[in-house]
């Protein structure tokens, strides 16, 4: 028998209580989960190559949305099936670090060991699905690398502040998600404020570890030096959009 939903200061503390588990778990844990939410991601984003690869130039519109339709996959896997994403615990440690649950080393070890882990499971994707298999080269290179440069292309601070939009919306989906009781109600928190920020066209630092490699390892003009300036300001970015916009705003307004 499925339970009540959340109302938003019950998601607080359920956020702090999954923050605190997170930081408690041992080191392996969040490695093997860490692989698991990059590739998850990274195979959203595949589909979403895919799908708007193989749509004509005149309905490109429709091949955008309907990629976006489908890139939030990913997370479903993570959130329903396990998984640890990066951009998720940039709001789920900061709110138990702000309620006291956890230590400030806690909060670094998770992090560190779950944004290394993403980047194994992203670029894991991008070898062997992506390069090896070859479903983001051939006909699907040119959305490949023009995605890629649609990330690469701009300022450091344009990136950092789509990066800010883009995890606050994905840090919303996590917070419906964790406030629904059923897995259809889970799926469809999630599912549309991850589909937005997609169609947007906002960045998120680990569908970006899988893309742009795709894109160089495709043979796109793309640097590993580009990419490296893009992991920065895109990461904070998707830190300030976690912790600070969905974290702390949520904190402030609904503490003891």
């Amino acid at each position: 028998m499925a339970g009540a939903s959340l109302e938003p200061k019950q998601i607080l503390a359920y956020s702090a209580d999954k923050g605190t588990a997170k930081a408690e778990n041992r080191f392996d844990r969040p490695a093997v989960l860490g692989f698991l939410g990059g590739a998850f991601i990274s195979v959203g984003y595949l589909a979403y190559i895919r799908i708007v690869a193989a749509m004509p130039h005149e309905l490109a519109g429709l091949g955008k949305l309907l990629g976006a339709a489908v890139f939030p996959v990913g997370l479903v896997c993570i959130l329903l099936g396990g998984g640890e994403l990066i951009t998720g615990n940039m709001m789920a440690l900061p709110v138990a670090w702000l309620q006291k649950r956890i230590k400030l080393r806690q909060w670094a070890r998770n992090w560190l060991i779950v944004t290394a882990t993403n980047v194994l499971g992203a670029f894991f994707v991008a070898w062997f699905f992506g390069h090896y298999v070859g479903l983001t080269e051939g006909a699907a290179l040119a959305e490949t690398v023009a995605v890629a440069h649609g990330k690469t292309d701009v300022s450091f601070g344009q990136a950092v502040v789509s990066g800010i939009g883009c995890n606050w919306l994905v840090c919303m989906g996590l917070w419906l998600c964790y406030g629904a009781d059923t897995f259809s109600g889970k799926i469809l928190g999630c599912w549309f404020p991850v589909m937005v920020f997609v169609a947007i066209g906002f960045q998120h630092v680990v569908a970006n570890m899988f893309v742009i490699p795709a894109a160089i390892w495709g043979g796109g003009d793309i640097t590993w030096a580009q990419f490296a300036e893009n992991m920065v300001s895109v990461y904070l970015g998707n830190v300030l959009g976690g912790a600070v916009m969905v974290g702390a705003l949520y904190h402030l307004a609904y503490r003891d």
